[in-house]
C-alpha cells in the first residue's frame, strides 16, 4: 500500500481543469476504428462492429460528468464540537499516464460550525473531478478545496483509496496493491486526536468494504 499524506504546509499547486471543448464523438469514433486496424482488427468484422461508435460516447460521457453544482448548506446553530464523516463513495476515473481506470473510493470529514453540508453533494463533487484524466493525489487535494469553499474553512480531511489498473494489470501487475491519499487541513492538520478519529473511522469504512 502506498500512502501520501498532505498538509497546509505543503505549497498550493495550480489547479488542473477538466477538458473545456465539446468531444468530436465522430471523430474520436473515427480514430478508435483507425486504432483497431492497426491492431490487426477488422473493425466490421462482428462483434466490433458499432464499437467505434460506442467508445465514442462513453469518452463524451465519462469527460462530460454533472457539475459539482452549489452544494446545499443546512443551519444548525445547536452543533459544536462534531466530527462529520461521509464515506462509501466509490468513483471511476482514469490515470493520465497510462489511460487505463482506476476505482478510488472517497471519504470525507469535516468540523461543522453553525452549518451542515448536503450529503448528497460529496457524492456529486467526487463524481465531477474524477470525470476526467487524473492522478490520485491530485483529485485528492481538489476534493479538499472544493470543499474547503463550500464549508467556508480549512477543517476538512479527504482520504481516498485506489485501486489503479494500470499497477494491476500491467507492470509489476499487483491485483491487491493499494495507494492510500490523506489530505488534511485546519483542525485536521493540528488536532492529533481528532485527526485520529478520523483516520480510524476511515479505515474502518474500508474494512468494512
Amino acid at each position: 500500500m502506498t500512502t501520501s499524506i498532505a498538509s497546509p504546509a505543503a505549497a498550493p499547486t495550480a489547479a488542473v481543469a477538466g477538458p473545456a471543448t465539446v468531444i468530436d464523438t465522430g471523430r474520436v469514433a473515427g480514430l478508435i476504428h483507425q486504432l483497431l486496424v492497426e491492431l490487426g482488427e477488422n473493425p466490421a468484422r462482428e462483434g466490433l462492429t458499432g464499437t467505434p461508435d460506442r467508445v465514442a460516447a462513453w469518452w463524451r460521457a465519462f469527460l462530460s460528468p454533472d457539475g459539482a453544482e452549489t452544494a446545499t448548506c443546512f443551519t444548525e446553530s445547536q452543533l459544536g464540537g462534531q466530527l462529520v464523516i461521509v464515506g462509501g463513495m466509490s468513483v471511476w476515473s482514469l490515470c493520465e499516464h497510462h489511460m487505463l481506470p482506476m476505482n478510488l473510493q472517497v471519504t470525507a470529514g469535516y468540523v461543522p460550525d453553525g452549518e451542515v453540508v448536503g450529503l448528497s453533494k460529496f457524492g456529486r463533487i467526487a463524481q465531477h473531478f474524477a470525470g476526467r484524466l487524473q492522478v490520485q493525489e491530485r483529485f485528492t487535494r481538489q476534493v479538499a478545496e472544493y470543499l474547503n469553499g463550500v464549508i467556508g474553512h480549512e477543517d476538512i480531511a479527504v482520504a481516498v483509496r485506489g485501486v489503479h489498473l494500470c499497477m494491476s494489470m500491467r507492470g509489476v501487475r499487483m491485483e491487491e496493491a493499494r495507494t492510500t491519499t490523506v489530505h488534511s487541513g485546519g483542525r485536521f492538520g493540528t488536532d492529533p486526536v481528532l485527526s485520529q478519529q478520523f483516520l480510524t473511522l476511515t479505515t474502518g469504512l474500508w474494512g468494512a468494504s
